[in-house]
């Protein structure tokens, strides 16, 4: 995982070299990605045999101040370089983003739980039919008996 310092220089340098922001969405879309990233650590309940809860604490706040502080640092450069408009579609094309990964995922998790109900489904009909052939066989066994 790149960090949202890393990410932010890629986007500066293609900015600085004259890139158009629509050719660096790569770049852009690991710089975002990498922010969230920074975000959710710093909300995550982390424990380590190795680091103090102080310690992982601080260390995850340091890293979503430092996505914030690059965040606004993208700002600054989109709007400088290409007007407020440019950045207000940036940001309008993010929700957009993460309005169908989310998507995606609840779609994920519904294919899941369908497909897993579907094997509960079957192995239930399995056993029935497991029950119903050893009925016979024991009914078919004492009628062979009389």
């Amino acid at each position: 995982m790149i960090d949202p310092l890393t990410a932010f220089a890629a986007v500066k340098g293609g900015i600085a070299a004259g890139k158009q922001i629509h050719s660096m969405s790569k770049e852009i879309v690991g710089f975002f990605d990498s922010v969230d990233n920074a975000k959710k650590a710093h909300e995550k309940k982390k424990s380590s045999i190795f680091a103090s809860a102080n310690e992982e604490a601080m260390d995850t706040w340091m890293r979503k101040q430092q996505a914030i502080d690059a965040e606004g640092q993208l700002r600054e450069l989109i709007v400088n370089s290409r007007g407020f408009s440019a950045y207000q579609d940036l940001l309008k094309l993010r929700r957009e983003v993460l309005r169908e990964r989310k998507e995606a995922e609840r779609q994920a998790r519904l294919e899941e739980q369908e497909r897993n109900e579907m094997i509960l489904a079957l192995a239930g009909m399995f056993a029935a039919l497991g029950g119903f052939v050893s009925l016979v066989w024991w009914i078919g066994g004492k009628m062979g008996k009389w």
